[in-house]
């Protein structure tokens, strides 16, 4: 029976997910964590215990030699060979803990001695095992829980203690601390199977609450990837409901300044830019489609009429010349349009090289006479100097050219247009003025759009197609300059270039 084929791409939709990846690092992170606490705990906890015992087992030791000591000088020490008097609970807690052997012939003082050693042994909470033995070998003391061996150990310091690990006839080990002096051998052990006990204890713990501990990191990891992760499916969700139909839409804002709060704002920008770039496009074909049609309008009624019944050779050599006309203006705008557009997309067809800026105004300016003359326009022409940038010749006179044109195109008859070149700020500026009909505020905005006019009938009359400002704006950024624009009603325009200087290397 094959397999579900949609089953296979789920679940690799499954392993792959950010859902899924965050929930398994932060539970490996905390299984990691909390195994390397446990090995820290354990080993810590292990150095502490035997430390600590090390450490009673000591002053043990210590307690015993400085209690027999000063009263082993009074009295001479002899092997025990009877049992001390004991009370029968005293006897109870022996035969469940300790047996102790201890005799004296002769002396009163030394079996007080052993009792009270022996009563010190029964109130210590630790099971420890003491045994003293004279200078020669001999046992005077023993108490013991483990067995009724001896303990053995040859290699005893003088007047120090030593501590070591012994193993007893059962091979049980046991943490010793031996030492010696003029008069006896002390030997104090104690079981290691009790520190062992805890820390086997310990390690159940561990063994059983990490993997506890693991299972709910997974749970609680999935718990918080998916409620830290349910914005991003709401934006997911929101995003792909957008089309181009509906770009107006926005994705809703939590209004905390978090890293899906910013995810949120960057895509709401991107919609923005992207509602923009559309509209700019949809009006770009509206504009470009009327530009285009009224040329085509003009061509198509001319020839119908030099169709519909014959003409003079005259008027037929009118109807050819407008007919030319409005094809010269069609070609000018889808040249201008194809530069752009390749400007658009990085593709323009540029030639830097050095070029004398002073040289293209003052050549214009003779064109500028030419055009203003016809309305009796006063064109001021002030280029001094040498001014250099690095550009495209070309383009960087065309850019001139467009200004200079619109200025006296929407300059009354016997106005003025001053064109002027200088150097301010390390930059080239070229400032074309005219005392024009000037362009409304709100419309200033919009003049470098392509095909806007502030007064379309107007600007058709005088042979414009929208698109000079629009390249003016585009030569300009291409050689990294900016274009400026201050206007008043009634009152003129004053249009300012910025151009960067050629740089000139010092050898």
């Amino acid at each position: 029976m094959e397999k579900n084929p949609a089953i296979r791409p789920s679940v690799m939709k499954f392993i792959h997910s950010i859902r899924t990846k965050l929930t398994l690092w932060y539970s490996l992170i905390v299984f990691a964590t909390l195994v390397g606490f446990g090995i820290t705990a354990y080993y810590y906890t292990q150095e502490k215990l035997f430390a600590s015992l090390d450490y009673s087992l000591r002053n043990e030791v210590v307690w015993l030699k400085g209690f027999i000591e000063p009263q082993a000088k009074k009295i001479k020490l002899k092997r025990p060979k009877r049992k001390p008097p004991v009370s029968k609970k005293q006897e109870k807690k022996i035969r469940k803990s300790h047996e102790v052997e201890v005799t004296n012939e002769d002396s009163l003082e030394v079996d007080q001695i052993w009792n009270q050693i022996y009563e010190h042994t029964l109130l210590s909470p630790k099971k420890q095992i003491i045994q003293i033995r004279d200078r020669n070998g001999d046992v005077l003391y023993k108490s013991y829980s483990l067995g009724k061996e001896d303990i053995s150990f040859e290699d005893i310091p003088y007047n120090t203690i030593k501590l070591v690990t012994i193993y007893d006839a059962t091979g049980q080990a046991l943490r010793l601390a031996v030492t010696q002096n003029a008069i006896m051998k002390i030997f104090v052990a104690y079981p290691e199977a009790e520190v062992s006990e805890v820390l086997g204890s310990l390690f159940s713990i561990f063994i059983l609450m990490v993997p506890a501990a693991f299972v709910l990191s997974l749970l609680g990891g999935w718990f918080l990837a998916t409620r830290s992760l349910k914005p991003v499916d709401q934006v997911t969700g929101t995003a792909r409901a957008i089309t181009a139909q509906n770009l107006d839409q926005r994705i809703p804002h939590s209004g905390v300044d978090d890293e899906i709060g910013r995810l949120i704002s960057t895509f709401n920008d991107m919609i923005e830019r992207l509602q923009s770039s559309f509209e700019n496009v949809k009006q770009f074909s509206v504009d470009a489609s009327h530009e285009l049609r009224t040329p085509l309008t003009v061509m198509r009624g001319e020839v119908e009429i030099a169709l519909r019944s014959k003409q003079s050779g005259e008027e037929y050599r009118r109807i050819l010349s407008s007919t030319l006309d409005e094809i010269l203006r069609m070609s000018a705008i889808i040249e201008n349009l194809l530069m752009l557009a390749k400007g658009d997309i990085g593709k323009s067809d540029l030639h830097f090289e050095s070029v004398s800026l002073a040289g293209i105004v003052r050549d214009l300016s003779e064109d500028g006479e030419m055009l203003a003359k016809t309305k009796n326009i006063s064109v001021h022409v002030d280029a001094s100097g040498d001014i250099c940038t690095i550009g495209d010749p070309v383009r960087l006179r065309q850019l001139v050219l467009n200004l200079l044109e619109n200025a006296i195109k929407y300059t009354n008859e016997n106005g003025n247009v001053w064109m002027s070149l200088f150097r301010e700020n390390g930059s080239a500026k070229i400032v074309v003025k005219d005392t024009g009909i000037g362009i409304p505020k709100e419309a200033q905005t919009k003049i470098f759009d392509r095909f806007y006019r502030v007064d379309k009938g107007r600007s058709r009359e005088m042979g414009g197609t929208g698109l000079g400002l629009s390249i003016a704006k585009w030569i300009v950024e291409s050689h990294g300059g900016t274009i400026s624009v201050e206007s008043e009603v009634n009152k003129g325009s004053t249009f300012t270039v910025v151009l960067p200087l050629e740089t000139v290397n010092a050898n």
